[in-house]
């Protein structure tokens, strides 16, 4: 446990940028450990597609559950997408760092977004005030934890730069170990974001909208990348596909790019490497 979580850190302060990578299940953190990627982050989006349903609906139980699963799948740190956590107090927020922390993660990302479509931002004082309370819980932990707070702003019809700078620069001072705002569609407002702050920023990619590459984004600050639910949906959208060339065609031409048993049976049992 405390070596997964200096291990994470620790990620976060070498040189360069790294890629955190978002399964949705056992057999592809297994994937993705195997094709050797530092550390894992969970995704709400995937897992709530896993199960059937839309993100946001997921209960505390099964997401936790569901962290548990990914965390025992790999050797590799783990950090889950929480959301919002599991309330909108400050002592909700801490709470959801230590039920984090229990059950084996390296750390954890929580949200600004209300999960209100009338009002999708929490107020500043109350934003600020929750990862204080989550920052406070991280330090009386007995071993590292990562804390990622994150602005959402961009996705939620509120693309101010200034805002979510002073948010994220308040969300820093308040105690968290890295910064996220999700949305940023351009190197300069992404380069103008890592500038402004001092601890690592995670930016995302496989969004709509342009993507930039490693050394792009290393170039312009960014620490950590993440694709979200990018993976889940593009293995959701070549099943449903695949589905439809069913019913629509009768072929099955979708079999054609589909993995071999021997490679993808080879990454569960060591054989399959990068």
């Amino acid at each position: 446990m405390e070596d997964k979580g200096k291990a994470f850190r620790r990620l976060h302060e070498e040189p360069g940028a790294f890629i955190i990578p978002n399964p949705w299940d056992v057999g592809t953190a297994r994937i993705l450990a195997a094709i050797g990627f530092p550390a894992l982050a969970t995704t709400s989006a995937g897992m709530a597609f896993s199960l059937g349903v839309p993100e946001g609906s997921v209960s505390r139980e099964d997401t936790m559950n569901h962290c548990r699963t990914i965390v025992a799948a790999t050797p590799l740190p783990v950090s889950a997408d929480l959301e919002k956590g599991f309330g909108d107090s400050p002592e909700s927020a801490a709470e959801t760092i230590q039920a984090a922390a229990n059950i084996g993660l390296a750390g954890c990302s929580l949200e600004d977004h209300t999960g209100r479509r009338d009002h999708p931002i929490y107020d500043f004082t109350l934003a600020v005030e929750r990862i204080a309370a989550a920052a406070e819980a991280r330090r009386a932990l007995p071993h590292d934890f990562v804390l990622t707070a994150r602005c959402e702003n961009f996705l939620w019809g509120r693309p101010d730069l200034d805002e979510t700078i002073e948010r994220l620069q308040a969300f820093q001072d308040a105690g968290a170990d890295v910064l996220y705002a999700p949305g940023l569609h351009d190197l300069g407002t992404i380069r103008a974001v890592c500038e402004a702050v001092t601890k690592p920023v995670n930016v995302v990619m496989g969004m709509p909208g342009t993507t930039f590459g490693i050394a792009e984004l290393a170039h312009a600050g960014v620490k950590r990348i993440s694709v979200g639910s990018a993976l889940a949906r593009l293995a959701f959208g070549a099943f449903a596909n695949a589905a439809r060339e069913m019913r629509t065609t009768g072929t099955f031409r979708f079999s054609e790019q589909a993995m071999g048993f021997t490679e993808l049976e080879g990454f569960f049992t060591g054989a399959t490497k990068a």
